[in-house]
């Protein structure tokens, strides 16, 4: 690949979008985009639903006995580091499939890899009320289960989208898979309230595994692994895809991952630092804002599942208008790759920082709401920057970069849960800011260490081939021609 090629590249992707327009369904990589959401919408589904289901798991009723006397009662006697251990309990299991699915995912592609991961969550939720019936132990046992299956969903995506996604195309078509996590999330929270409050808890583990069992068959019937084995691709779209990612598809049957080259380079690690900084956040409200709306606000059970989901409606939107933003500004030359993970992802958590104290020290409950819902949803530009930025640096590496930072970055999943159910004993307000204080904290350093060494040019050590070789110069080059190119039109 030339210098002179990639400007073509850029106008092509302009020209192939035009041709689509809105009808998504005349291109497979469309279709593939949309499955892989719609499975990440059924695994998020599957993952929070649980902070829901817990409020009514624990909720006292009353209870009229067969003598008439009235007794207060609840299904399980949860305190609130029981609940803590059992909503961690996901992320014991989801932290150790991370690098597994990676290495598995560039050796034999992510498709068989992602179907057995949404396949496998959806059994343990239908399983999850008998295994809450038998006892805390069980119902711990299968969220460890669940994720262990869902731990290899997004090292698959990467390896999927390394033979799917064009280079002009990747921020798009990532951050709209990627927006099937936080749709989940929408749709999960309120959908669950209404379903405990009117068929009972049981219902959402039901309702939300049917849903992902159903979606596995629709995805062995509609998705192929690439675009060479796929059958209903038109020659045009796979003749583009194949020019735009060059040899890369041809050396994933030979790949060799530089191990000491990727735990050593500084610009992995930045993806790392930030990802851990934002997954903090992220699950901190997660598992925790449901309970936090009920303490400090007062909010009923189905009042907090319908605003706990309006930061991720939030975020679903940004993601899908932020990563159109991201590409347009590549292929206009406004933007180099570089400069386009970083200003996002350190912008979006400056920004999630001053909400966040906003949200800690407001008395006003539509400030207090309006505060988190902005700042879990411009975790979207955040997204747009650690999330695809392994794509950038090594593609044929890209599922397993992503399984060491994943791995790491879904510690917080563990501690976050145990450590607010430790700070919060009372309900106060005051414990509750500094459960905000600490997230703050968190999310200054990852910003601080992205922006002095995220890079975003291919990396020597994942140069594999000198035909598809773009160093740090030609890439500084490329990026000047197109912009030179715009500034002449």
């Amino acid at each position: 690949m030339t210098v002179e090629d990639i400007p073509k590249q850029g106008d092509e992707a302009e020209r192939a979008e035009r041709s689509v327009g809105w009808m998504f369904w005349k291109t497979r990589r469309y279709i593939v985009v949309l499955m892989i959401f719609l499975g990440f919408f059924s695994i998020y589904s599957i993952r929070v639903c649980l902070s829901v289901a817990i409020v009514a798991m624990t909720e006292k009723f009353n209870m009229t006995l067969d003598n008439g006397t009235i007794v207060e009662d609840q299904h399980f006697d949860w305190n609130s580091k029981q609940q803590g251990l059992i909503l961690s309990s996901f992320f014991y299991g989801y932290i150790w499939t991370q690098v597994l699915g990676g290495v598995l995912a560039s050796k034999f592609g992510g498709y068989y890899i992602f179907v057995f991961g949404v396949g496998g969550s959806a059994l343990m939720a239908l399983l999850t009320p008998v295994a809450a019936s038998f006892s805390i132990y069980m119902l711990m046992t299968a969220r460890i289960l669940e994720g262990l299956f869902e731990g290899i969903n997004f090292p698959s995506m990467h390896a999927l989208l390394s033979r799917w996604a064009p280079v002009y195309e990747r921020s798009r078509m990532a951050s709209f898979c990627i927006a099937g996590c936080y749709t989940g999330t929408v749709v999960a929270l309120p959908l669950s309230g209404l379903l405990a409050s009117t068929l009972g808890w049981k219902s959402i583990f039901y309702f939300y595994g049917c849903f992902g069992a159903a979606w596995a068959i629709l995805w062995l019937i509609l998705v192929r692994s690439s675009p060479e084995t796929d059958g209903f691709i038109s020659k045009e779209e796979r003749s583009y895809i194949a020019k735009s990612l060059g040899n890369e598809t041809e050396e994933k049957k030979k790949i060799v991952h530089p191990w000491k080259a990727i735990l050593t380079s500084m610009a992995v690690w930045a993806i790392v630092v930030s990802h851990f900084s934002q997954n903090w956040g992220f699950d901190t409200f997660l598992t925790q804002l449901p309970t936090f709306l009920n303490d400090i606000l007062g909010l009923e059970i189905q009042a907090t599942g319908i605003i706990s989901a309006l930061p991720y409606l939030t975020l679903s939107c940004l993601l899908v208008v932020g990563g159109y933003f991201a590409d347009w500004c590549q292929i206009r030359g406004y933007l180099t790759t570089g400069q386009v993970r970083r200003y996002f992802n350190c912008g979006a958590f400056v920004l999630q920082c001053l909400f966040v104290l906003l949200a800690a020290f407001l008395s006003n409950s539509v400030g207090i709401i309006l505060s988190l819902t902005l700042s879990v949803g411009l975790g979207a530009f955040a997204n747009i920057g650690y999330m695809i930025n392994p794509l950038d640096l090594a593609p044929n590496h890209a599922s397993v970069i992503f399984g060491i930072s994943n791995t790491i970055a879904n510690i917080p999943g563990i501690i976050s849960p145990l450590l607010a159910g430790a700070i919060v004993t009372d309900k106060a307000r005051e414990q509750w800011q500094i459960v905000f204080f600490i997230v703050v904290a968190i999310n200054v350093i990852g910003c601080l260490v992205y922006w002095f060494f995220a890079k975003g040019e291919l990396q020597p050590w994942a140069q594999t081939s000198s035909d598809c070789i773009e160093t740090s110069q030609d890439r500084h080059k490329i990026e000047e021609k197109s912009a030179d190119n715009e500034k002449s039109s």
